[in-house]
């Protein structure tokens, strides 16, 4: 009997990468499918009694809306949210499996999950496929530590912060030059990151969100406040960028447990018609006119009486 040659394996499956990099060695005219950009602002800080996260609506495919009413605030514990930007199939599933993970941790343990152990479940992950899983997250929570908030970038890299906002990009690496050596079966994709600019362009929403953050953002704030900053520094990011857009969804996290507020503010509101454009019939000339008759074969006819009480 016929074996396979190798074992299914379950996960991500980046095989199509290196044989992408092959093709490209081997036929130099070859234009292979590149990273698009893709346009989301998420933003989160910490206020006196706990965290705050915020997130547009609006999901893109390049120029096309896909979605104007897409959930990016994730559930991962009762008292820990996380926002996704950047691809939307990676990042919900990234997020489910850590809600799966810290699900049974909770149940092995008998406490409720700290928000540095979903950090670290979450930047191992993405470390782990070196940036190819396109998510950056921001994970906010309370736990027995206090209100915390963290970033965490597709590579694997992390900061805690009292405020941060992101926006995905393009890809956050790109491939080298392929030396000049004989073509192999498999050309290990090589991946290196541009450090030459210390802020490189991040895209998206992020940058107006985050100069709204710092110019504002003040220790100990309370609910109203923090709430009322959030809402306008992803305004913010929605008018500055046409990848982000919708509605503005925030989740309010604090010791007593954590409340998600959907369509909390709409800063685009749709545009009404000024008037009424009607015109009269005949208004625009009909040139030529064709009908053409179809002709149509039955080939079977089935009748069947339906009982009516």
């Amino acid at each position: 009997m016929l074996k396979q040659a190798v074992e299914p394996r379950g996960g991500f499956s980046f095989e199509n990468c290196q044989r992408n990099a092959s093709l490209e060695h081997v036929l130099p005219g070859l234009r292979v499918p590149h990273a698009r950009k893709t346009g989301t602002t998420i933003a989160g800080l910490v206020f006196r009694d706990g965290v705050i996260l915020g997130a547009d609506t609006r999901a893109t495919d390049d120029s096309v809306v896909a979605d104007k009413s897409c959930e990016k605030i994730h559930f991962i514990a009762p008292k820990i949210y996380c926002c996704g930007a950047g691809v939307a199939a990676d990042t919900e599933m990234t997020t489910r499996m850590a809600a799966s993970k810290m699900e049974l941790h909770a149940l092995s343990t008998g406490r409720e999950p700290r928000v540095a152990t979903v950090t670290r479940i979450l930047r191992q992950t993405l470390f782990r496929y070196q940036g190819h899983v396109g998510a950056s997250l921001i994970v906010g929570g309370v736990d027995l530590n206090g209100p915390q908030l963290y970033e965490v970038h597709p590579h694997g890299s992390y900061s805690r912060l009292p405020f941060t906002a992101l926006g995905e990009r393009l890809h956050p690496f790109h491939t080298n030059p392929a030396p000049a050596t004989p073509p192999s079966r498999f050309i290990p994709l090589q991946l290196t990151t541009d450090f030459s600019c210390p802020f490189p362009p991040a895209g998206s929403g992020q940058g107006a969100a985050v100069a709204l953050l710092e110019d504002r953002f003040q220790p100990n704030m309370t609910l109203e406040a923090a709430q009322e900053l959030l809402v306008e520094a992803i305004t913010a990011g929605i008018l500055s960028d046409l990848g982000s857009g919708g509605n503005v969804d925030a989740c309010v996290i604090t010791a007593g447990g954590a409340k998600l507020l959907r369509a909390l503010s709409t800063p685009t509101e749709p545009v009404q018609r000024a008037g009424r454009y009607r015109f009269a019939p005949g208004t625009t000339p009909v040139l030529t006119k064709e009908v053409r008759p179809l002709t149509l074969e039955i080939l079977e006819e089935t009748v069947q009486a339906m009982e009516v009480e």
